[in-house]
């Protein structure tokens, strides 16, 4: 009988590990090709692992709620099939014992690597378990045994994740190599800060009656990476009011031609996207991530859109080269996403990639907002509730009081990397573009 290897699959490039949170089959089930064997979940997004071969699943190697790094095995299939070559009959699973006694070997010499260059424990004496990538980047940071112990990680009983200690570095902490050459006499604002950052903080109070709701596994990483992008970037915001007037009344005119003849139904969020693409065109430095002291140019405009789930959460689905879809393809684009999110449907490569993100703040009825920016992105537009205003109607025979229909939007942007000139001339372009619209556009 020949055994498979169901391994967690590469689900993008910054993901590297993920949660298994449900097996959808049990040891001695028969297993369909192409049907899902688990259900796990990463900080971006919850998939499915689907089978590529049929069998039965005879062997599960973790548990529910175990973290599993990409490539891992997860779960062996008996196929039942057999490999010929010639005469000679070889079952795949002697061939399979051969690589696993290559891959024991290496694992030895990746053990062996990891005690000659970390002195952190698997189990601290506290008991707290921190898994082999925690203590790499632990050391070649210089962080600390007893500053892993005093993390409150995100993690299963608040297990220090990646992201943990990351987000840790980053928050400005000291190494400890440096901490030893402070001299302590002298005192100095920035130590005082660096200690500040790190002081932990204070238990709230809880009085008669009060409640306490353990945060989701998503929200926890939400949370996470929020204060992490205000770490990081330095946010400047800018605000301009656009007229919307022509693309409501265009709107009105066309959406029901529009599903007779599309099948979809038109918003005005693929019209919004489809100016901001345009905008980036107009203005590439915007489209940019910072890698240290460099700055990385990305050449695809891919648009992240912020949709609401049902849970309250948010995620981000990405649209693929946004710039190059009219408006029939943009609102196929839109609509597909925000469906599949709203079920819980999107795939890893849904959610990887973006470039750029907006987000509808005036579904809520906001007028408009100050988003935090989704790393390692440097800019987030926020777009503000539609409203009826009376307004100043300018015309070669003079001014007069109108009713227009007006939205605000916002603009987040990393100052370190976009100035005011670039934050405040991207969104005047796609003010410009909003209000030029004629409906004459390509569908």
């Amino acid at each position: 009988m020949a055994r498979f290897e169901v391994r967690l699959p590469k689900m993008g490039e910054s993901v590297a590990e993920a949660t298994i949170t449900t097996w959808l089959k049990n040891i001695g089930d028969p297993v369909e090709m192409d049907e899902a064997v688990v259900e796990i979940a990463t900080d971006k997004v919850d998939s499915e692992v689907p089978s590529e071969v049929e069998g039965t699943l005879v062997e599960i190697m973790f548990d529910v709620d175990a973290i599993v790094k990409v490539g891992e095995v997860i779960a062996i299939i008996e196929t039942g099939t057999v490999e010929t070559i010639g005469e000679v009959v070889i079952e795949q699973n002697e061939v399979e014992n051969e690589n696993k006694t290559e891959k024991v070997s290496e694992v030895i010499l990746q053990v062996e690597n990891d005690i000659e260059h970390s002195i952190i424990s698997k189990i601290s004496d506290s008991d707290k378990f921190f898994s082999p990538l925690v203590r790499n980047i632990a050391a070649k940071e210089g962080v600390s045994l007893k500053e892993l112990e005093e993390l409150v990680g995100t993690g299963k009983d608040n297990r220090v994740t990646k992201d943990d200690i990351l987000g840790y570095i980053s928050s400005g902490r000291v190494k400890s190599e440096q901490v030893k050459h402070i001299d302590k006499a002298v005192e100095s604002p920035f130590a005082v800060i660096t200690k500040e950052v790190a002081k932990p903080i204070e238990s709230a109070s809880m009085n008669g009656g009060d409640e306490i709701i353990e945060m989701t596994r998503m929200g926890k990483l939400i949370a996470h990476h929020m204060v992490a992008s205000v770490q990081t970037s330095a946010h400047v915001q800018s605000f301009i009011e656009v007229d919307v007037t022509n693309i409501v009344k265009w709107r009105d005119k066309v959406k029901d031609s529009f599903f007779e003849n599309e099948g979809e139904k038109i918003t005005f969020t693929p019209i919004f996207m489809h100016a901001v693409a345009k905008a980036i065109k107009t203005f590439p430095m915007i489209n940019i991530s910072v890698d240290g002291d460099n700055i990385i140019k990305r050449k695809a405009i891919n648009l992240g859109m912020a949709a609401s789930l049902e849970n309250g959460n948010l995620i981000v689905p990405v649209i693929k080269n946004a710039d190059q879809l009219n408006i029939v393809g943009m609102t196929k684009a839109v609509n597909d996403l925000a469906n599949r999110a709203r079920k819980g449907q999107l795939k890893p490569d849904d959610i990887q990639g973006g470039t750029y993100t907006v987000t509808n703040v005036g579904s809520f009825g906001s007028v408009f907002g100050t988003p935090i920016i989704n790393q390692p992105q440097v800019a987030i537009l926020a777009l503000g509730a539609v409203r009826k205003v009376p307004a100043v109607i300018e015309t070669p025979d003079g001014d007069f009081i109108g009713i227009r229909h007006k939205m605000f939007i916002s603009h987040s942007y990393d100052h370190r990397v976009v100035n005011g000139a670039l934050g405040g001339m991207f969104i005047k372009k796609v003010k410009e573009l909003l209000e030029a619209w004629d409906g004459s556009v390509e569908l």
